[in-house]
């Protein structure tokens, strides 16, 4: 009897456990056994992602993305989709990790766990070249354009002030800049500083160095997966120390922006 009731005791154990989420598959074995590493990004976001002249995805983020893969020792798989629904697609499955320019923040950690940061960055908010607009306290009563989802969606709502209008990338916010259907935007710094000093747009940055340099920006995978975490993390940490990182980072970025 006492063997019978501790192969049942076992067994019943062996089946609770099996529904715990410590017992669920790390994502690392999915990944590894897919041999893919799926990877979401805006494709939006130039020079972290855009698609350039021959209908490719291009960018820091994909180049980065690739190399990660590599050391995995599997192969990437690019997926574009919109920002504002990054997250719940993560969540649901439809790709293994965010390598999108998405800044950390509490609320977001909630949701998912990030690996990294794998550079830092920050929010700037712009006017065109020849506004009247000098100061953000002048903008707060004009028309702001913003990517729906991003980190400077959350703080222009919270500011308030102005009338705010939502798009999906950089291209449809200079777009409606130059066509003077916004008074400014706020956005990520770095692809509006870039497209500055190439001469492909002719905006200027307001001052405000409490959003300069204040991101963190990290590598989004869904939640318990310790071993993804770790595994990603080694990757780019060698990535940084073998000088890959920044041989990317100066062809995109002309920079190194760890």
């Amino acid at each position: 009897m006492k063997t019978f009731l501790s192969s049942v005791i076992a067994a019943g154990i062996g089946a609770f456990l099996a529904l715990t989420p410590a017992a669920q598959a790390d994502d690392l074995d999915k990944i590894k056994q897919s041999g893919e590493l799926r990877v979401a990004m805006s494709g939006v976001f130039a020079p972290f992602s855009f698609v350039d002249d021959k209908n490719e995805v291009v960018g820091f983020d994909v180049d980065i993305s690739n190399e990660l893969a590599k050391r995995l020792g599997v192969k990437p798989v690019i997926i574009t989709t919109a920002f504002d629904g990054i997250i719940a697609g993560l969540r649901a499955g439809k790709f293994d990790t965010v390598i999108g320019s998405m800044s950390i923040t509490p609320e977001r950690e909630k949701a998912v766990d990030f690996a990294g940061p794998y550079y830092r960055g920050g929010r700037g908010v712009f006017v065109a070249e020849s506004s009247p607009i000098k100061t953000l306290e002048e903008l707060q009563t004009k028309t702001l354009g913003i990517i729906l989802g991003e980190t400077s969606d959350k703080w222009a709502r919270e500011k308030g002030g102005w009338t705010i209008r939502t798009y999906k990338g950089i291209p449809e916010l200079l777009l409606e800049l130059r066509a003077g259907r916004v008074d400014g935007i706020a956005t990520d710094d770095i692809p509006v500083l870039i497209a500055i000093k190439n001469g492909n747009e002719k905006v200027r940055q307001l001052d405000t160095p409490e959003l300069q340099g204040s991101d963190n920006v990290g590598i989004a995978i869904r939640k318990n997966n310790p071993e993804l975490k770790a595994a990603l993390d080694k990757a780019l940490d060698d990535m940084k120390a073998d000088g890959t990182y920044e041989k990317i980072s100066m062809k995109w970025v002309g920079r190194d922006i760890r």
